[in-house]
């Protein structure tokens, strides 16, 4: 049985109001940022960079869109491994999703919501677009406080140029009697940042580096920021990309993520190698890796970041 800990992620403000309030308030900001990536791989972010009646009236959409029927659904498919629609299954019978590439492209959203309501559905659709942008500046603000924190800030605008977005929407129906209540398996991310936000309703948990397992709550308007093995990479190790799963209890959850990609091949920063860091990984295909893992191979390795790109 997996032991459980008391320990809780930790919460950290990233309100406009405490980070333009002063340098002091951006370098405790980075400093604490920095430190629950290298620690946990993720941390709570309390933050006001979209309105609050967005995200709620995203959820509530989200109800009519994964009650469409099945034939129009499964027209998600997408070139890129893992993404598209993925209906339940016998490994999985509680989850669902559907997602959208490039998701920060008003384009592609809409492409998206006409293939699910040829009729349109403008009004989703502009929510979705609004919503991925507003993560989007999130995202980069994040990774800014780290390349500073690493002192390799230099680096950071070619870094979001060489970001790619994906949106994906999920839902976990409640489990019946007698029926798992595990919703995704354990996973790290393989992306270089992701930013999830859920309904009310909690059931994601953390693995620690001890092994054990802490469950995460989220308070009001906050979202999980959460390492993936491409930030990893890039750090040089000393970014954690976390193993997390979702268990389901009760009441049916709704989540939505958004998975900041690397175009470009991650590589960490001359800066952050030297005798006491040696170099960990060779330049790292982001979009390449997905590919890696959905074959035979990467299915079967017990360390498949290690097996694609490590020295």
């Amino acid at each position: 049985m997996d032991s459980v800990s008391n320990i809780r992620l930790p919460v950290i403000n990233l309100t406009e109001e405490i980070l333009r309030s002063g340098k002091d308030s951006w370098t405790e900001a980075r400093n604490t940022v920095t430190r629950a990536f290298e620690e946990y791989g993720c941390f709570i972010a309390v933050h006001d960079k979209y309105p609050s009646e967005v995200s709620d009236s995203i959820f509530s959409e989200l109800q009519d869109l994964f009650h469409l029927p099945l034939e129009i659904k499964v027209q998600n498919t997408s070139q890129t491994p893992l993404f598209g629609y993925y209906g339940p299954n016998p490994y999985l019978p509680l989850y669902e999703s559907t997602s959208i590439e490039d998701a920060i492209n008003l384009e592609a959203v809409q492409k998206f919501t006409n293939q699910m309501w040829p009729s349109k559905n403008n009004h989703f659709c502009e929510l979705l677009h609004c919503y991925a942008n507003q993560v989007a500046e999130l995202d980069k603000m994040v990774s800014k406080l780290v390349f500073e924190s690493y002192g390799v800030e230099k680096y950071h605008e070619s870094h979001v140029g060489s970001v790619t977005y994906f949106l994906r929407l999920a839902k976990y129906r409640a489990p019946e009697q007698n029926e798992t209540n595990l919703g995704v398996r354990p996973h790290t991310d393989k992306n270089f940042i992701t930013i999830l936000q859920q309904n009310e309703v909690d059931g994601l948990e953390v693995q620690l580096k001890n092994g054990s397992w802490i469950p995460v709550d989220f308070p009001p308007f906050s979202v999980v920021i959460m390492a993936g093995d491409a930030f990893s990479v890039w750090s040089n190790g000393r970014v954690h990309s976390p193993f997390h799963r979702v268990t389901v209890k009760g009441k049916g959850r709704y989540s939505i993520a958004q998975f900041a990609y690397c175009k470009k091949l991650v590589e960490a920063p001359t800066e952050l190698v030297d005798d006491e860091h040696p170099l960990l990984y060779k330049p790292f295909d982001n979009l390449g890796f997905l590919g890696f893992i959905s074959t035979d191979e990467g299915r079967k390795t017990q360390n498949p970041l290690k097996a694609y790109c490590g020295i």
